[in-house]
């Protein structure tokens, strides 16, 4: 090398000057020590690269730099972070960046002008295959890639299986002829991919019946994704459905959130009680389930759904269309295959097998020993109207099982958790009786004009059901609050309000 070269040239004489060699007699170095450089605007566009980055211009798929600077890095960079670096504005010193091209070991720099704002990004390639000189790094680098990679594709498997029917047609129980009927028509709802509407009152298994309807469709594979209206609060109803694109407000996940339409996609949606939707939402909701397109809250990127949907009510939909609480509209898009699910009173028939199937379930969750119902007690439960369908017939079983620990179930175990009417006579008929033997068939009398229970308001008798059952579950629980409210399916809360109907006379 000449001695001439080694001569410092003469500096100018202020402090800019200085500032501005300095800077692009490190830019000159940067560009000739490293394997490669790029240069990239605020808008992510590459405004230029070095000589030793076009050699990689091949391997991404480029003849030369013309197809190439001018382009958004994202596009033509696989894997790239620098739009994140001119986001934030911090440098990201050190990383391994590994696409088509091989992998590198890389170092972005975000480029600011005399006002401190970002400009731009500096990228770096440091090292080409530094798997030759970093090999116990690029080792560990690989480990931890390939467990992020199956830790994905468990959580996805795991995801995939919850997303999954948990009951098909055939777990709907009943022979009778309103059974067999409501399983006609699910399946033939299933043969097709129109808009289901359950209706029936609480506690009849509609949400099992949307299980079943999917599990016989050809969306099977495909997720299954529930949402109970009722259950989410009105704000936060439209982020549920749509999902939120990310930063779209103050708190939101940065990486955004997918809504259940899209977790749906390719599967079916079931909205539980779409009664309770609030009208402001109920418009959107017809244009996805018209235009089967999502557009997430905050976001002005369409997404096209693919979502079959069953919605189910307890509610009179026609009459809330008449009184202006449902859209009109709405309301046809979904009624397009009812389905009426019938209450549990006009299948009196399918009580026997109810049971049966409740009690197996509740002793096997409860880790007890098998139960049965005897002959009397099966007799009391057909003569009961169960305003709460195969969920109270449920719940009074469970009661039933947990407060005592008869193997066989007469009426007397019964008869406490059962509506006041029927178990007053149930009582009168038992003292009557020896305690070793009750009659069969037991007969309930039919109540005279003057019949004092008939002359009670219906409000004090559901207040002496609800004593009765809170009086025994806290007997059986030692008066542990908490316990007696699970045992209730009820929040603690709710048994605090309930409290004081054990001190009411």
């Amino acid at each position: 090398m000449p001695a001439s070269s080694l001569l410092i040239p003469e500096l100018p004489a202020d402090a800019d000057g200085v500032l501005r060699m300095a800077a692009q007699s490190l830019f000159d170095v940067l560009a000739q020590a490293t394997e490669g450089m790029m240069v990239v605007d605020r808008s992510h566009r590459i405004v230029w690269i070095s000589e030793g980055y076009k050699r990689f211009l091949p391997a991404l798929g480029f003849g030369d730099e013309t197809e190439f600077v001018g382009r958004p890095v994202e596009e033509v960079v696989p894997n790239t972070l620098i739009p994140q670096v001119i986001a934030s504005g911090k440098p990201m010193l050190i990383d391994l960046l590994t696409n088509r091209a091989g992998t590198f070991l890389v170092t972005r720099l975000p480029l600011r002008n005399e006002a401190g704002e970002v400009i731009g990004a500096l990228g770096l390639v440091l090292l080409d295959h530094p798997e030759t000189t970093m090999q116990p790094l690029i080792s560990k680098f690989g480990r931890l890639q390939q467990e992020l990679d199956d830790t994905r594709r468990q959580l996805a498997a795991e995801q995939s299986k919850n997303r999954r029917s948990k009951h098909t047609i055939a777990s709907f129980i009943g022979s009778s002829a309103p059974a067999l009927e409501v399983k006609r028509q699910a399946r033939r709802a299933a043969l097709t991919s129109s808009t289901v509407l359950l209706l029936g009152e609480t506690g009849t298994g509609k949400e099992l019946l949307a299980h079943a309807i999917h599990a016989a469709s050809r969306r099977a594979h495909k997720p299954l994704v529930s949402i109970n209206i009722a259950a989410v609060p009105d704000t936060l109803l439209e982020a549920e459905f749509f999902g939120v694109a990310p930063g779209a407000y103050t708190g939101a996940d940065r990486k955004g959130r997918e809504g259940k339409f899209k977790l749906a996609d390719g599967g079916t949606l079931f909205l539980d009680e779409i009664g309770d939707m609030p009208t402001t939402l109920q418009s959107k909701l017809l244009r996805v389930l018209q235009e089967q397109e999502v557009e997430p809250l905050g976001s002005n990127t369409v997404i096209p759904v693919d979502v079959r949907v069953i919605a189910a009510t307890s509610r009179d939909l026609g009459a809330m269309v008449a009184a202006g609480e449902f859209r009109a509209d709405l309301y046809y898009r979904l009624n397009v295959l009812p389905l009426r699910v019938p209450p549990l009173r006009e299948r009196l028939g399918d009580i026997e097998a109810l049971a049966e199937a409740l009690l197996e379930d509740i002793v096997r969750r409860a880790g007890m020993a098998s139960r049965s119902l005897a002959p009397d007690a099966l007799e009391l439960l057909m003569q009961q109207d169960w305003p709460g369908n195969i969920r109270e017939l449920r719940n009074m079983l469970e009661l039933a099982c947990l407060m005592g620990d008869e193997m066989l179930l007469q009426a007397e175990q019964l008869a406490p958790y059962l509506p006041t009417a029927a178990h007053g006579a149930s009582r009168s008929l038992m003292q009557t009786s020896s305690p070793r033997a009750l009659p069969a068939p037991l007969a309930t009398p039919t109540p005279g004009p003057d019949d004092p229970l008939l002359l009670r308001p219906l409000a004090e008798q559901i207040a002496e059901l609800e004593r009765k059952a809170l009086a025994a579950a806290l007997r059986v629980t030692g008066g542990n609050k908490l316990a007696a409210a699970k045992l209730l399916r009820m929040s603690r809360a709710s048994l605090y309000d309930k409290l004081p109907l054990l001190n009411a006379d």
